[in-house]
C-alpha cells in the first residue's frame, strides 16, 4: 500500500494537505518540456504527488524520470504555490490542499519517451508556442514563467 492509499485507509475522503513537485525543463533550445497528461488530456508540467521519506526535490526527479524518461541534474527552485485557490476535489471525491514546488532545470540526461501510461505525448515547446490546453493547475506557473518574475516565487 502506498501513502496516499494508507492515509486515506485512516481519514477517507477528507481533506488533508498533499505537496506536489515538479520541473521546468528546458532543452538546449531554451524550449520548455511540456506533458499531455493521459488523465485529462491537457497540457502539463512533469510532476506528481511526494512521497513519506522524499524531498521535494528528488520527487521532481522522480516524477520527471517516470512520466518522461529524463533524469534531471542540477535544478532551481522556481516557486512555492499553496492556499485556497490550491484545494481541489478528485473525481473520487478526495480532497486535498495542495503544496505545488516547482524547479527550473536545464540540466538532463536520457531519451525522451513520447508516450507511457501517464503521458499522451511528451515534447519541447518553444516559449512563443505554448499549447492554449495548458492544465489549469499549472496555468499560474506557465504565467510566472512567460512574464519573467523574478524567482522564486512564493504564490
Amino acid at each position: 500500500m502506498d501513502y496516499i492509499e494508507h492515509l486515506r485507509s485512516m481519514v477517507g475522503n477528507e481533506k488533508v494537505i498533499m505537496v506536489v513537485a515538479g520541473a521546468l525543463v528546458f532543452d538546449q533550445k531554451g524550449r520548455l518540456l511540456l506533458q499531455l497528461r493521459s488523465d485529462n488530456e491537457e497540457w502539463g508540467i512533469p510532476g506528481g504527488f511526494m512521497d513519506l521519506n522524499e524531498s521535494v526535490q528528488d520527487t521532481a526527479k522522480r516524477e520527471v524520470y517516470e512520466e518522461t524518461g529524463l533524469k534531471l541534474g542540477h535544478m532551481d527552485l522556481f516557486g512555492i504555490y499553496s492556499g485556497p485557490d490550491k484545494d481541489k476535489t478528485f473525481p473520487n471525491g478526495d480532497q486535498v490542499a495542495l503544496v505545488q514546488v516547482c524547479f527550473k532545470c536545464h540540466h538532463f540526461d536520457g531519451i525522451l519517451v513520447e508516450e507511457n501510461h501517464e503521458s499522451l505525448q511528451n515534447q519541447f515547446f518553444s516559449l512563443d508556442d505554448i499549447p492554449e490546453n495548458i492544465f489549469s493547475e499549472h496555468r499560474v506557473i506557465i504565467d510566472n514563467l512567460l512574464s519573467e518574475r523574478i524567482t522564486p516565487i512564493i504564490g
